[in-house]
């Protein structure tokens, strides 16, 4: 067998944040795999300019919220073809909604994937990672999984993250969590002047932040100089809470 490349999983990599994290990691010298749902088009132009720009990426439609998809593609794609050192859960959806109206099938469906999915993801990691007795597994969660605002899912992955962090720190996999703040997104852009200003108003920097100031914080997390930081929540959000 030829020489195993240094991998990053990116899930949820065609657009915004993780478009941002691949690129990112791909300029750190990782392989990175990067997955998509329905946007396929979106994923494969993120891999071939990172082709492009003298990396290595593939894009692969992947649902996290079927769990037996994910245990499939982790043995077809990832287990001794490649060297997992890095994963990054990233794939989320969104059906806000007072809690009040909130139908039971949206509740369920963002658990399953933007909590449940990132558990079978993790799980399916270690299992490779462990045996490699080295890896990073970093979450993106968010300010509302912090501050309690539409937040089951994002609040429950820092949850897991401490949970793992401590299950598999004896076999050298760190465990981290990324809160990104408000940030410049396709739903941001979209919003009344009013209520962005109200956003920035009660950020210190007084500023949406970047997918590139969040793509930074999950390099800095897979890189040799955070070796010695797991179970814990980095806060990428301005100064909110300072």
């Amino acid at each position: 067998m030829s020489e195993q490349l240094s991998t990053a999983l990116v899930t949820g990599g065609s657009r915004g944040i993780g478009k941002a994290i691949a690129e990112t990691l791909a300029k750190a010298g990782y392989q990175v795999y990067l997955t998509y749902v329905s946007k396929a088009d979106e994923a494969e132009a993120v891999a071939r300019n990172i082709v492009a720009a003298g990396g290595k990426a593939c894009a692969f439609r992947l649902d996290v919220a079927d769990a037996e998809a994910v245990a499939a593609f982790f043995k077809e794609r990832i287990k001794d073809q490649v060297e997992l050192d890095v994963l990054v859960n990233n794939a989320g959806i969104t059906k806000d909604g007072l809690m009040l109206r909130m139908k039971d099938e949206d509740f369920d469906r963002v658990i399953q994937t933007n909590l449940r999915g990132a558990f079978v993801c993790v799980r399916e990691a270690a299992k490779i990672m462990t045996r490699q007795r080295h890896g990073r597994i970093i979450n993106i969660s968010s300010v509302v999984g912090q501050m309690g605002n539409y937040a089951s899912a994002k609040a429950g992955l820092i949850g897991l993250t401490k949970s793992a962090a401590k299950e598999l720190a004896g076999r050298n996999v760190t465990v981290n969590a990324v809160a990104p703040g408000f940030v410049e997104t396709d739903m941001t852009a979209s919003l009344p002047d009013d209520v962005r200003a109200a956003y920035i108003d009660a950020i210190p920097l007084k500023r949406l932040g970047t997918p590139q100031d969040i793509a930074d914080a999950v390099a800095f997390l897979a890189s040799p100089g955070a070796g010695y930081i797991t179970g814990q929540v980095i806060a990428v959000n301005g100064g909110m809470y300072c």
